[in-house]
């Protein structure tokens, strides 16, 4: 079995995660790591024996598939040199910095035949996951995605640190295009948004509602989903699911009671499916690996990665029209 040489890009916080991922996935080889700061890079060489390449197009020689898990402003060049070289690419969202930027690797990645993953890790939250296993056909969406403040990520919006999480989310259950976009947000303790209110209305009338924000005292990343003759609501911090429904045969031991309705009695049931605990990142990481070895399309595309993008800059934009100055 030839093993997968992959090269990371970026060993701050989040990269030593990946980096410690990538060790527990079979049939792969990795070989270094690309990182400007010397102090990253000498704790990555003591703890993990990795070698250091000091030159990014040396790396990308030298992988077969690279981890770019540098900071977002980097993403393009990086991924740029990865694809014209014909190497797979996993790369961090948000996917680029621009939207022209993202159209390019969009364009490069297609005409190279590469495989291409963007990290949107809640796609494999394992409530999530859990939730997809009901049919979703949502056409009612309520988010709220709260942290505490954190210095490191100020440098984007909250738009595109944390909300583009769940517009990704949205977009692929919501099988519609975006009609309107309404938005709202304050710069509280940074330079860029750091609360926002969202609106997204779709063509098949389907409205989704986001609040999101990292100044809170408390952390809170739920999705509630509401569509004919269900809801679901999925806790993605306490990795929890819930569906209320009309009750079926195959709902056995659960709880429910009969409501009244125009149409006769209906009995509601109550179900918490089971939840598959798992590892998000190794979870996404080793799709990855699967689709370059299965030459399968990726779960998260560059496609993907530049509509939750388009959203966000949407957004971004519609706020800082409603700002006032």
């Amino acid at each position: 079995m030839n093993m997968l040489k992959v090269g990371v890009f970026g060993v701050g916080h989040l990269g030593k995660f990946h980096l410690n991922n990538w060790k527990e996935i079979e049939g792969i080889k990795l070989i270094g790591f690309y990182d400007p700061s010397d102090e990253n890079a000498e704790t990555v060489i003591k703890e993990y024996g990795l070698k250091r390449f000091k030159n990014a197009d040396k790396l990308i020689e030298a992988s077969d598939a690279v981890d770019i898990v540098a900071p977002t402003t980097h993403h393009f060049e990086l991924c740029k040199k990865a694809i014209l070289k014909s190497r797979h690419v996993f790369v961090e969202k948000p996917l680029t910095n621009t939207m022209n930027e993202a159209k390019e690797i969009v364009k490069l990645a297609k005409e190279a035949n590469i495989k291409f993953q963007v990290g949107h890790v809640e796609r494999f939250n394992p409530a999530l996951l859990a939730a997809r296993e009901h049919e979703l056909n949502p056409m009612f969406i309520e988010v709220h995605r709260l942290s505490q403040f954190n210095p490191r990520g100020t440098d984007v919006s909250v738009i595109l640190d944390l909300m583009i999480h769940d517009i990704d989310i949205i977009l692929s259950l919501v099988k519609s295009n975006v009609k309107n976009v309404f938005a709202n947000g304050v710069n509280v303790l940074s330079d860029t948004p750091d609360i926002a209110n969202v609106r997204i209305e779709f063509d098949n009338g389907c409205v989704a509602n986001l609040t999101s924000s990292r100044i809170s005292m408390k952390k809170m990343r739920k999705m509630r989903l509401f569509q004919k003759d269900s809801y679901v609501g999925i806790d993605f911090l306490d990795k929890k699911t819930e569906i209320i429904k009309y009750k079926t045969p195959e709902d056995k031991n659960v709880f429910s009671f009969d409501i009244e309705t125009n149409h006769g009695k209906k009995t509601i049931a109550i179900t918490s499916p089971v939840i598959k605990e798992n590892n998000a990142i190794k979870t996404e990481l080793q799709s990855f690996v699967n689709a370059i070895n299965n030459n399968k399309t990726t779960a998260v595309t560059e496609v993907d990665g530049y509509r939750a993008m388009e959203v966000a800059h949407l957004i971004l934009d519609k706020i800082s029209r409603n700002q006032v100055t």
